[in-house]
């Protein structure tokens, strides 16, 4: 008994609950451990039982009071049979009433197989790039899809024949089995093998669709593509999936967006990134630069005395904002660049600057020195 998990745990509950919390927590917690249900789950028939052996004491206003007193040894003290010497549920519900609800019953489920069906979503993944997203665009694309067979109108039946009805379901499409537990017999719905489901025998097959009643079609859509729309964001074209089934609506195509990078810009949110080179003498001196933006280039004053890897801002050259106003902004990095392969002349006028600085013009440097003495002292 000691490794017995404890029966309120085991369906969901507090010790304080009601006869009706419990009722409900066993038929949610019956119908997610079903054997019949959980046919690839190998543990799902013990942990049906621990659920039924629960609620076989929880349901049971003295078998509870014991077990609420003495733990599990509890209930077994009311005199022999346990659990009611295991010949069915005892104080359980009728797991039909479960398998009912889950299923929707025979009735309902041949009702709903055989009523309007609404189609499959699609996806499609989509390629744009970086202009075509910050700026929005009309994409037109090709994808395939399901749809009714025009030889036989959907019936699967050769023209000019029909499909009858199954003789082993009656037309439901599922069969009611039986099967035999440590709690009793069990009633369960499973789809019909002889029809697959459908409810219908087709002895002479359209040879278009081979009886499935649906070929592939090959179809055409167009997009439009939003200013400012993201890297892995989703598009939703209302109604443009597989035809729905009997009369069910169309579902929907949902439109996957993947965006190219760019040569010059990253993104980052509805800003824009970017690193621009500069020379040694307009880092000192300043500067006016072009700098490259998704709508041209544009001016950009680089103050004097800027270092390397400072970030300069150009307002409003960003991403638009999707669905929004406005723009982000461009954020410049500027990377001084060091001048290979002077010639003697320049290494002249280089050395000349050079002699000519107090050190005064240097910060970082002064700074730097000025720590270091504090350093040696």
């Amino acid at each position: 008994m000691a490794n017995k998990r404890d029966y309120y745990e085991l369906l969901g509950v507090n010790k304080n609950a009601s006869d009706d919390e419990i009722k409900r927590a066993y038929r949610k917690a019956a119908k997610e451990s079903h054997p019949d249900l959980h046919p690839n789950d190998k543990n799902a028939e013990e942990r049906f039982k621990e659920v039924n052996e629960a609620y076989e004491v929880l349901s049971d206003g003295n078998k509870r009071a014991r077990y609420d007193q003495f733990g599990h040894e509890g209930p077994n003290m009311g005199g022999p049979g346990g659990f009611g010497g295991f010949g069915g549920f005892g104080g359980a519900p009728d797991f039909g009433d479960i398998l009912s609800e889950f299923f929707g019953g025979m009735g309902g489920r041949q009702q709903r197989r055989n009523g309007p069906e609404r189609g499959a979503d699609l996806r499609y993944d989509l390629t744009i790039s970086f202009d075509e997203a910050a700026k929005g665009c009309k994409k037109e694309f090709k994808f395939n899809r399901n749809e009714q067979c025009e030889a036989c109108s959907g019936s699967g039946a050769r023209a000019g024949t029909q499909a009858k009805t199954c003789p082993t379901c009656n037309g439901a499409g599922q069969v009611k089995v039986t099967s035999q537990s440590l709690f009793g017999q069990i009633a369960s719905v499973r789809t019909c093998t002889s029809c697959g489901g459908s409810g219908k025998i087709i002895a002479d097959k359209c040879p278009k669709c081979g009886g499935n009643g649906r070929t592939r079609m090959l179809r055409t859509a167009t997009v439009n593509i939003p200013a400012g729309i993201d890297n892995g964001q989703v598009m939703t074209m209302s109604e443009q999936g597989e035809p729905g089934l009997r009369g069910g609506p169309p579902g929907d195509l949902y439109v996957y967006i993947s965006v190219r990078p760019h040569k010059l810009f990253k993104r980052d949110g509805y800003n824009l990134r970017c690193e621009i080179p500069i020379s040694f003498s307009q880092a000192s001196l300043g500067a006016e630069i072009d700098v490259p933006t998704l709508d041209g280039a544009v001016k950009l004053t680089v103050p004097e005395g800027t270092q390397n890897d400072a970030v300069l801002r150009l307002r409003g050259q960003g991403i638009p904002v999707l669905r929004g106003s406005g723009k982000g902004d461009m954020f410049v990095k500027v990377r001084v660049e060091i001048p290979k392969r002077l010639t003697d002349k320049q290494k002249d006028l280089l050395r000349q600057f050079e002699d000519s600085l107090t050190g005064k013009e240097y910060e970082g440097r002064k700074s730097f020195l000025e720590r270091l003495k504090e350093g040696f002292k």
